[in-house]
């Protein structure tokens, strides 16, 4: 088995320890921000399994797993979470009801999208993020070796398409995209202001440096999942792993006990 399609099962390790202990501090705090954090961890998680999983055989619903928390949801559930340190609880519980309207919603229509899945394009040997496309080839385009040639009519005409278990054109795979910049507008932009307030303060640099490299751990992975999308899914499961060990370094760094160093006159 290749090394690519080895590591979301170390990235699904990582995850567990991590939302174990997330939700610990949730038991212990009963802050609402920890419990999202530890809710879109678990989702970051199982998709982590679903992708080792897909990697030794064929299910449509540890596929759906793997689409509605890896590519649909987990991003905007850890970022919801991070929302509430940063707004008021009015506020952040109507965002709460919109989160999870719009995540039951996206489960409906990916439940819908089951029946009409490509199955005979899939193959154990590569990863499942470079095969659920469906996408027009433009002339040109370089073909990848393993990708599958199909034509089919388009507003009258017939063109050629790489087949993917999604349907050209899956209303599923716009949904993803209002879920992303929900999670990484507020997961990156949330870790940067409360970095930014920290260092302004001059206190707590520990919390500074957590923030950053949650941060960053965010930002690797969508910019991975953008990747993913324009059709270098490549290099998805390796994001995945450093995203989860730089986001769990900034997390025990950032919860780390530590005096204040001074602050700003």
């Amino acid at each position: 088995m290749e090394l690519n399609l080895v590591l979301p099962f170390f990235t699904t390790v990582i995850m567990l320890i991590f939302v174990i202990i997330v939700f610990r501090r949730y038991l212990e705090s009963r802050k609402l921000h920890f419990l999202f954090w530890g809710i879109g961890l678990a989702m970051f998680g199982a998709a982590s399994f679903a992708e080792a999983y897909l990697a030794l055989s064929w299910s449509p619903w540890v596929f759906f797993i793997w689409y509605i928390f890896g590519a649909t949801l987990t991003a905007a559930w850890i970022g919801h979470g991070t929302l509430h340190l940063l707004i008021r609880k009015r506020w952040a519980h109507m965002a709460t009801l919109i989160l999870v309207l719009a995540s039951l919603f996206a489960a409906l229509v990916l439940v819908n999208t089951l029946p009409i899945l490509d199955t005979e394009v899939f193959n154990l040997s590569i990863p499942i993020s470079e095969q659920y496309r469906t996408n027009v080839i433009e002339p040109g385009e370089t073909i990848g070796p393993n990708v599958q040639i199909a034509q089919q009519e388009i507003d009258g005409e017939q063109v050629a398409v790489q087949r993917g278990l999604l349907p050209l054109g899956s209303s599923v795979r716009r949904n993803t995209i209002l879920f992303n910049i929900y999670g990484t507008l507020t997961l990156v932009g949330g870790a940067i202001w409360s970095a930014y307030l920290f260092w302004r303060k001059r206190v707590l640099p520990n919390r500074v440096l957590g923030n950053v490299l949650i941060a960053a751990g965010a930002l690797l992975i969508a910019f991975a999942s953008t990747l993913t999308r324009l059709g270098y899914g490549q290099f998805l499961y390796l994001a995945e792993l450093l995203s989860a060990v730089i986001m769990f370094a900034g997390f025990l760094v950032t919860s780390k006990p530590q005096t204040e160093t001074g602050k700003a006159s």
